[in-house]
């Protein structure tokens, strides 16, 4: 079976933010034909959870409390990629409009719900080394 790296969070590890999930019927439905890798690169780059939200504001991701995280997500997407490399993964599912995981669109850093073309730093990495990125709403195509 092919290996696919999944946002923790979206197989029900509570590792989110509010240190919650975000579980997904279909996600897990893939586990029928895949061997699901999980990953939070927020929890790899060091932070704890529960957190404070953090958003990308230009080229660094800034908690709600004015506190500079960039490195913390930087170590994290390394840390994914890494995982990718070690378990010859091709494809990720990342949790969409996060700022490692979103892919296509995350909240712009005005902590207003506001979202903004751009990716997470953990997509992005992982687009730039050749791994197919998709959301969990774009799951339908692994099914």
């Amino acid at each position: 079976m092919e290996n696919i790296l999944v946002s923790a969070c979206l197989l029900g590890i509570g590792c989110r933010y509010d240190g919650k999930h975000k579980a997904n019927p279909e996600v897990l439905k893939l586990k029928e034909r895949y061997n699901l890798i999980p990953v939070c690169p927020e929890i790899f780059g060091g932070l704890p959870t529960p957190r404070v939200p953090s958003e990308r504001i230009g080229d660094k991701v800034m908690m709600k409390d004015g506190r500079d995280v960039t490195e913390n997500y930087q170590k994290g997407a390394e840390e994914a990629l890494e995982l990718c490399r070690i378990y010859n993964i091709k494809t990720a599912i990342l949790k969409e409009r996060s700022p490692s995981c979103g892919k296509g669109f995350v909240y712009d850093g005005t902590f207003t719900g506001v979202l903004t073309e751009r990716d997470g730093v953990t997509a992005e990495l992982l687009l730039s080394a050749g791994i197919r990125v998709i959301g969990e709403s774009e799951i339908n195509i692994l099914l």
